[in-house]
């Protein structure tokens, strides 16, 4: 596994405390603001630079930037438009060594918690989701739109996406629930994931992300989940939970209902070796939160104790040897 984090483009603690702890390789979040251009290599260089000076190799880009993603997922009258600055990413990002972006398709109601102070140990805080708590926006979008968006959307990049030898890793929907007021969800079963990366294109430049607290809120088995995805999973999101669906919440990662150890041997055993990064971390005492689940103390637990892990299971660059 190659250890990663979570990085947004500007400089903040958790840059240092990710560096401090032994990361070397990023998930990034491109600017998002009128300054920056999807489609201009220098743009994109100066934000490449401004890691690569830091000590931080990217390897993914997360989330696709909602600025074109958001029409997309939507279907509306800017769709076409923003896929072909989607496109347009492509030879940057190969320019770049940049292989992998992380994308969703949860239209209108992206990530969504209820509640960002649920208590965890010792007082930390934590993100809930419950459905009793859930405000319909007004939204609306059905299943049937949201299949036909997501084929027409593949359909048109994967073919490019493949010139460049670019990776598109598909996120479940979170919470995977089928509907949130009138906005239906289709990312919300392993079914569904497979009718996604499967069935519609199939091609080595469209797989998953591996959210495995996703999938085993989804009531998926997540050894079995792995051993078929294998060969799709290009990005791992390592997080922990507790919960089923309409109610679940997040955890410290040794203190949800996932045998984190266990299933780090599952994903070496099924020779997935491809980027990992801790998600959804407490806000720890003292803390001052900037955005719930990506505070900075947490993250420095949660590193850690993947490390641990990593470690445990004698994992080291490309070599496995369990004895």
């Amino acid at each position: 596994m190659i250890l990663s984090d979570y990085f947004r483009s500007q400089r903040d603690a958790t840059w240092d405390f990710a560096i401090q702890s032994g990361v070397t390789h990023g998930f990034i979040r491109l600017p998002e603001d009128k300054d920056f251009d999807l489609t201009d290599a220098s743009h994109w260089q100066t934000v490449h630079k401004r890691f690569t000076d830091f000590g931080i190799t990217p390897v993914a880009i997360e989330p696709m930037p909602n600025e074109v993603h958001d029409h997309i997922k939507a279907g509306d009258a800017m769709r076409d438009e923003s896929i072909e600055r989607v496109i347009k990413m492509f030879p940057i990002m190969r320019e770049l060594n940049i292989d992998t972006i992380c994308f969703n398709f949860m239209a209108h109601i992206g990530w969504l918690r209820t509640s960002s102070s649920f208590p965890e140990r010792g007082g930390a805080k934590v993100t809930e989701f419950n459905m009793k708590d859930f405000q319909p926006t007004g939204a609306k979008i059905s299943a049937d739109e949201l299949w036909t968006n997501y084929e027409y959307f593949i359909k048109a990049v994967i073919p490019e996406a493949e010139k460049y030898g670019i990776k598109l890793a598909l996120h479940p929907d979170d919470p995977p629930v089928p509907r949130l007021g009138d906005v239906e969800r289709i990312m919300i079963s392993k079914a569904n994931i497979k009718r996604a990366v499967y069935d519609i294109v199939k091609s080595d430049s469209l797989g998953i992300t591996m959210c495995q607290a996703n999938y085993f809120i989804m009531g998926e088995d997540l050894e079995k989940t792995i051993e078929e995805f294998a060969d799709k999973i290009y990005l791992v999101h390592f997080r922990n939970t507790k919960g089923e669906p309409c109610h679940f919440r997040e955890t410290f990662h040794d203190n949800g209902d996932i045998d984190m150890a266990a299933l780090m041997r599952v994903y070496v055993k099924n020779g997935v070796n491809v980027p990992i990064r801790v998600d959804h971390v407490p806000t720890m005492a003292g803390e001052r939160s900037t955005l719930a689940g990506y505070d900075a103390m947490g993250r420095l637990f949660a590193i850690g104790y993947l490390k641990g892990i990593l470690d445990a299971v004698e994992l080291k660059g490309d070599k496995y040897d369990q004895n």
